[in-house]
């Protein structure tokens, strides 16, 4: 059977409406059951914009079966990602997860069906990443990497039983074993920093706690070195999303095979190629070039 996908929305309807297209033109998306989280509006003038959401959703065929849950009040992504995941994990033991500005290729269900199926029962690995945005040509089609990515993703129920929420403890941890530096990428991307601002209530990102639980668990993700996931939210419409066009993917649109990986041990290449891309985009060089360039296009915002 199918893994169940469940797609979270808001109050972006052309965002929606894109990543539904193209989800519909998925192989499996026929014989696959959707689920639909629909948030409600934070403010009196977001309403309008969820209203547009829950109209068109109501709309949505061309999958097995189809269930929409609407929010009664805002519960915001990551309280929605957890109770969704949690709920429907349990419930089918996989689940494959996107978010609403999302554009899948057309084979990301089978992909993601594949993997989930060739892996169920490798305790090592513990998710599945669908989008690639270094655009490495050293990375191999496939490859096991300590860190999960979180646009367009999978799990299994025997993974998520590893999530902590809380990211205090999380942090505590990582730095009692002093393992900041290598979550980090060598230094070169401030995923500590990220998880610092979650417990401060700077962000409240479900990602960043589900990265470091694996993480410290020693499992591993499963990543694609050919990218079937575009991010579309970099245009200042998304939660946690900035511009810049840093996290650029391009959409592969055949199929990739999946052949498992063994032994389950993280490929120290393709980790390194991350370590390349941090440091060459992350950099305080970098960063200020950016800044410049931002400014010079009058895009002060983000």
């Amino acid at each position: 059977m199918n893994a169940p996908i469940l797609l979270f929305v808001f109050n972006r309807p052309d965002h929606v409406r894109r990543t539904v297209e193209a989800l519909k033109q998925n192989t499996l998306s026929p014989d696959s059951v959707l689920y639909i989280y629909s948030d409600a509006a934070r403010t009196p003038e977001q309403e309008g914009a969820v209203e547009e959401v829950r109209k068109y959703i109501h709309s949505v065929s061309g999958f097995k079966e189809i269930h929409i849950i609407e929010r009664a009040e805002n519960w915001g992504l990551a309280r929605s990602i957890i109770d969704g995941v949690t709920t429907r994990v349990n419930e089918y033991g996989k689940v494959i997860v996107l978010e609403d500005d999302l554009i899948t290729a057309p084979y990301f269900l089978q992909f993601m069906n594949d993997a989930l199926e060739t892996y169920k029962d490798e305790e090592k690995v513990g998710h599945i990443q669908g989008c690639d945005f270094t655009q490495d040509s050293a990375l191999p089609d496939t490859f096991l990497i300590k860190w999960t990515g979180s646009w367009g993703w999978a799990t299994w129920k025997r993974a998520w039983k590893y999530f902590n929420p809380d990211g205090k403890a999380l942090l505590n941890e990582l730095e009692k074993r002093n393992l900041t530096y290598t979550f980090d990428f060598n230094g070169k991307y401030g995923y500590t920093r990220m998880l610092r601002r979650q417990i401060e209530g700077k962000n409240n990102s479900w990602a960043i706690r589900w990265n470091a639980s694996l993480f410290l668990n020693d499992i591993l993700s499963l990543n694609v070195g050919k990218s079937l996931v575009q991010n579309e939210g970099f245009d200042g419409s998304g939660t946690n999303c900035g511009g810049g066009g840093l996290y650029s993917s391009n959409l592969f649109m055949g199929r990739i095979d999946v052949k498992k990986i063994s032994p389950a041990v993280e490929n120290k290449e393709a980790r390194m190629a991350y370590v390349r891309y941090y440091a060459r985009t992350n950099s305080f060089m970098a960063k200020a070039i950016r800044r410049i360039k931002r400014t010079l296009k009058g895009d002060f915002g983000r």
